[in-house]
């Protein structure tokens, strides 16, 4: 970043930029009042933290200038006006990009004007002009290509000047910007593809878009879809109140994207000026163009043209001090999303996925049963309904599933009745096997103390019963001419929770191989909710949920209604340990990068958006203190000592973008491996 030391919770730090969409009021072929305007919203954006602000297309001169265009007074009126913004950005810590009609080489050109520290850095004229519909820009503006000169004379310094310009931040070297004007972005291959590709993470479109039924929408699908396809962030200013209606009108739409998301919308058809600003996660930009490596082949593909594009570098000061925190919606559960219809919609997609998967297994094996432990828990659950669902697809009974319990040494009660209860809703072939006197014997075997009452519950202890169920499940497998259905999620997998080879590690097929354990929850919420396996079904399911999270492979206290043994204790919480997966697996964010993320959606249970409809969710909060010891837990078991796991897991579908851990997906790394790296990074959080 810079040699300036920015604090932990300043954005900056962890790869933020904080941009600015100003939509001003303006008037027709005014500069002195537009120009006045715009540096009260430039001087405004800064002051909140913004290093980048975006103004909309021909905002000096109002872009309904139509013939006053090739009026010598208004033209000499936009370039005093220009360097009034040039001069006010002397002591406003941010650049700004401007829109105003240039002449160049006795031509005009509709142009943006980028600004910084005092400077005019370089102007880029549009390389589309629209002359059909509405739009007659042919009649007054040249277009870029047509462009004679690479620079021009101001106030006494060659300025640069053409649609091949990129500008970089000094203090922010992942800060690089590309200007392009309105309906440059709504042809075939804009030009700031070509930027993207030629370095610049900001693509920033200064618009005079006027308004019709409809293209709000379209608008939001352009720029969505090209800040995606060129993994950047993307700026779109547009003229707003006080452009003239003789024929048109204007709305004023401010958007930012990012990779595809939406960060911020202005407010439309507001009868003021005002701004719009998000953080743009300028790592994000730069992690996913190395990841994906078909970007690096289109930067191949085009490298001579690339070749050519300039860079001006430009200064400007970080912001020591960020008004508001991160401005950017973090979300706590992010497999999850918090939204009620979108996370239906997320269940349903998962849910088949799941189930089309298995579906494909057994038509391509011919295999018609399978074989499936259930334990009264929440992984097992959702396995067994989405095995439910298979038969109904295949057109096959539900008694085709083999579903067994096997109480051992500390199964509960509760769960051993939940398990029962649930396999009599969905309808499977039920049965109980009591796998005690089978570890017993291999207990004595193995001349462990429990084989002589001694109450040692060690690490042998609670795999043999592990490992017991599973050799049952395969023999069974056998014996009925089926498949062990596994059901270990994504989380254990992650954390190393589970017994290696034979045990809860191995199945034939594992459904449940990459959803982590934050959304199995609202899966097995959602099948409940849906109903399908009837009313009863769905009270066990949300009983189930109610059910501590737990291996019950440690004897509980008699009587006790819950598990006494909680995996939490060991870990950490789920809903932690899932958010720091997403982050290090998705993006390979480092540790404190991670933290700041996690203190912006867990510091304080009031802010932000909760699952709107699951009233029964416990809303925990955290500080950095907490945050940074479970993520320190998640970094050890990640990197250190689970991955031998993760080298030779089941078959199983990738379900979602946050990633698989199979070696055969997305990813492949070395069983002994340090975690140093990581943990000596962490150290970098406070408290």
């Amino acid at each position: 970043m810079t040699d300036q030391q920015l604090s932990f919770l300043n954005p900056y730090t962890h790869g933020f930029a904080r941009v600015a969409v100003a939509v001003p009021r303006n008037r027709v072929a005014d500069p002195v009042f537009n120009a006045a305007e715009a540096i009260k919203l430039y001087r405004e954006a800064a002051s909140n933290g913004a290093v980048v602000v975006a103004f909309p297309e021909l905002g000096l001169s109002a872009y309904t200038c139509d013939d006053l265009f090739h009026q010598a007074a208004l033209l000499d009126a936009c370039e005093v006006a220009l360097q009034q913004v040039v001069e006010a950005s002397a002591d406003i810590g941010a650049v700004a990009i401007v829109g105003l009609p240039l002449r160049v080489d006795h031509r005009l050109f509709n142009c943006a004007a980028v600004v910084a520290s005092g400077r005019l850095l370089g102007v880029l004229p549009k390389t589309y002009l629209p002359n059909y519909g509405e739009f007659y820009e042919g009649r007054q503006f040249n277009a870029a290509d047509s462009a004679l000169s690479t620079d021009f004379d101001w106030h006494g310094e060659r300025i640069p000047f053409g649609a091949d310009l990129l500008f970089q931040c000094r203090q922010i070297p992942l800060l690089k910007l590309h200007v392009e004007i309105c309906e440059d972005v709504w042809v075939p291959i804009p030009p700031s593809s070509y930027a993207a590709l030629a370095g610049a993470t900001v693509l920033v479109n200064l618009s005079a878009s006027n308004i019709t039924i409809g293209k709000s929408a379209y608008r939001h699908q352009l720029v969505s879809l090209h800040s995606a396809r060129c993994l950047a962030a993307y700026l779109y200013s547009s003229a707003g109140i006080g452009e003239s209606t003789t024929d048109l009108a204007w709305d004023g739409q401010g958007l930012i994207y990012e990779s595809g998301e939406m960060l911020a919308e202005s407010e439309r058809f507001s009868n003021s000026s005002h701004i719009v600003s998000a953080d743009v996660d300028l790592e994000r930009v730069s992690r996913e163009r190395m990841r994906q490596n078909s970007f690096g082949v289109s930067v191949q593909k085009h490298k001579a043209q690339l070749a050519t594009w300039r860079t001006v570098h430009f200064d400007v000061a970080v912001p020591a001090q960020v008004p508001q925190g991160l401005l950017r919606k973090v979300e706590r559960f992010p497999y999850v999303p918090a939204n009620a219809k979108t996370r239906d919609e997320r269940c349903h997609e998962v849910f088949n996925i799941q189930v089309q998967s298995l579906v494909q297994r057994m038509e391509a094996t011919g295999i018609r049963k399978l074989v499936i432990g259930v334990s009264g828990g929440l992984d097992s659950t959702h396995a067994l309904m989405v095995c439910a669902q298979a038969m109904d697809r295949l057109k096959l009974p539900r008694a085709n599933i083999l579903a067994y319990t096997m109480p051992g040494f500390a199964t509960s009660d509760r769960t051993l009745s939940q398990a029962h209860k649930l396999m009599t809703a969905t309808g499977c072939s039920a049965q109980e096997i009591d796998i005690r006197p089978s570890c017993l014997q291999m207990l004595k075997d193995l001349k462990h103390p429990h084989s002589d009452d001694a109450p040692q519950y060690d690490i042998t202890f609670e795999n043999v019963q592990a490992g017991e169920r599973t050799s049952h499940l395969f023999r069974l497998a056998n014996l009925h001419n089926g498949i062990v259905v596994g059901t270990g999620d994504l989380s254990e997998l992650a954390l190393g929770w589970c017994t290696y080879g034979v045990g809860d590690h191995m199945s034939h097929y594992n459904v449940n191989a990459s959803v982590p354990k934050t959304l199995i929850k609202h899966l097995v919420r959602w099948v409940a909710d849906t109903g399908q396996i009837g009313n009863d079904g769905s009270d066990v399911l949300r009983a189930i949920l109610d059910t501590e999270v737990s291996p019950e492979l440690i004897p509980s206290t008699p009587g006790a209604d819950q598990p006494s043994q909680k995996t939490e204790d060991t870990i950490g919480p789920y809903e932690l340990q899932d958010f720091n997966l997403y982050y290090t697996l998705r993006y390979g964010f480092r540790p404190t990068k991670v933290a700041f993320l996690s203190y912006t959606a867990w510091h304080d249970r009031t802010l932000g958006a909760w699952p709107d409809d699951s009233h029964d969710l416990v809303r925990n909060e955290y500080g950095l203190a907490d945050i940074k010891r479970h993520l320190g837990t998640f970094l050890w078991r990640f990197f250190k000592t689970s991955q031998f796991k993760r080298s030779c897991v089941p078959n199983g579908p990738k379900v979602g973008s946050g990633g698989s851990l199979s070696p055969r997906g997305d990813w492949r790394a070395p069983s002994d491996s340090e975690a140093e790296v990581w943990l000596a990074e962490l150290k970098g959080v406070p408290g």
